[in-house]
């Protein structure tokens, strides 16, 4: 990596394996990572991002935004078989301490367990579980991310 911003990148240093990854890297294409998310989005909850250290959409190479689409239903995809969510959200995210940083696309299972816990959907869903705070137990997300990995890989 070149540079303070990749190298001080939280998203960076979990593909490097600087940071501790609970549940492993699901899935690696020429160029994009699927992780289990490390914050409190909920079990099941994976983060989409490209390798290469890319701050904003516009940035992408055509070689990555050939692969995006695809490759986020095919994550979608096996989020519904392993999760069962009412919906699958998959929204962009891009900051860290209110400063643009490594791209990832969040899928996230909408469970009805969490839908009626906080009273939210959507957004308010996300930020209702970011006030939480709660962080999925990392047994359970190494057991989900098996599951995971095995609904990608029958794809």
């Amino acid at each position: 990596m070149n540079g303070d911003t990749e190298r001080d990148c939280m998203a960076c240093g979990l593909i490097a394996g600087t940071e501790p990854l609970p549940g492993g890297t699901v899935l690696t294409t020429d160029r994009w990572v699927v992780e289990h998310c490390v914050g409190p989005l909920g079990l099941g909850t994976l983060v989409v991002k490209p390798i290469r250290h890319v701050v904003h959409v516009a940035d992408l190479a055509a070689e990555e935004t050939g692969e995006l689409g695809p490759l986020l239903q095919r994550v979608s995809a096996a989020v519904t078989t392993t999760m069962n969510p009412e919906q699958v959200y998959v929204c962009l995210w891009s900051h860290a301490g209110a400063v643009p940083g490594h791209i990832h696309f969040v899928v996230q299972p909408a469970l009805k367990d969490d839908l009626d816990r906080h009273s939210a959907y959507g957004p308010a869903l996300q930020m209702a579980m970011f006030d939480a705070g709660i962080v999925p137990d990392g047994a359970a997300v190494e057991e989900v991310c098996a599951r995971l990995r095995k609904a990608l890989a029958a794809q």
